[in-house]
């Protein structure tokens, strides 16, 4: 019997649909929110990391990009809230379009401090432009607005975020499998038998990370205005490092494997509270075990084991 790629959404969006009717208040809404926008990030990052085999350690600069945007541009040039969205999304774009070649002509450790380089020049840029960004205290955000409704509250956002996770899902699921997909799987394997069988490697390379750096945008943007306030922190090393994480713990080159990474990774941290100044070190200690006995990830090795599942 043919394996459903699509049985894994139709799990997830069952979960979105059920989950708001029985978490107990709204601190759980407001996890599941976070686990929400996490996953349509690593999902973008998975696409770059895990199914071309490209690295990148400043992804973060991309979702500050895009927080800034929807925080600076309508407090001081006046621009509706979709419009400064839609702007931080082209902005990061570009700016992935314009670095990708150079960027990505580098392999291997030079590739990473590349990316990590680009990343600490975002962060550097909104702590030291104070005017426009609000410096290392950040800013607030305005408040979205959709055909004059005023989109507040755990409960509009999480369906709002719940939506962009089922049809990100299904979107990195179809890529996947179309012809850019297996490109993609083709330049992971090999970047000299790609070229061998006439795969433009360096345009391929530029597309993922324009797509990648367009979903964290995005994102980034989503943060900001369900957050209502912005920082520098949301475009750290630190952060970069986390969506990383994410990735690999859930699984590379898996589409569930980067929102199961995404939904441990998020409520790990809560769950450790009780450990009183030693969660960071049990936090640590736990993504060492998973990299020694599950070094292809969660859901890889998962589905290795059973025979079945993405």
């Amino acid at each position: 019997m043919t394996k459903n790629p699509f049985l894994g959404l139709y799990i997830i969006m069952a979960v979105l649909l059920v989950l708001p009717f029985v978490l107990p208040n709204s601190f759980y809404v407001d996890l599941a929110i976070r686990m929400a926008i996490n996953a349509v990030i690593v999902l973008g990052l998975n696409l770059l990391i895990g199914f071309a085999g490209q690295i990148s350690l400043g992804h973060a600069g991309f979702l500050g990009i895009g927080a800034y945007a929807s925080a600076a541009l309508p407090t001081h040039l006046g621009w509706h809230p979709l419009l400064a969205m839609g702007a931080g999304a082209a902005a990061a774009g570009l700016l992935a379009a314009v670095l990708a070649r150079p960027i990505f002509k580098l392999k291997g450790h030079y590739l990473a401090m590349a990316t990590l380089g680009l990343g600490i020049i975002i962060n550097i840029v909104v702590r030291t432009e104070a005017a426009w960004t609000g410096g290392p205290d950040g800013m607030p955000v305005p408040p979205l607005s959709l055909a004059g409704f005023e989109i507040s509250g755990d409960k509009h956002w999480y369906w709002i975020v719940a939506v962009l996770l089922s049809v990100s899902v299904w979107a990195s699921l179809n890529l996947i499998d179309s012809p850019f997909g297996r490109a993609l799987r083709a330049l992971h394997g090999s970047e000299v038998a790609s070229k061998v069988v006439g795969v433009d490697v360096i345009r391929y390379k530029v597309a993922i990370f324009v797509l990648s750096a367009v979903f964290a945008s995005l994102m980034g943007s989503v943060t900001a205005h369900y957050v209502g306030f912005v920082t520098p922190n949301l475009a750290d090393f630190f952060h970069s490092i986390e969506l990383v994480t994410m990735v690999v713990i859930g699984g590379m080159a898996s589409v569930y494997g980067s929102v199961v990474g995404a939904v441990l990774l998020t409520a790990l941290p809560q769950a450790l509270t009780s450990f009183e100044g030693w969660e960071t070190v049990v936090f640590g200690g736990i993504l060492m075990l998973c990299m020694i006995f599950l070094p292809k990830g969660l859901v890889p090795t998962m589905a290795a084991k059973f025979g079945k599942g993405e």
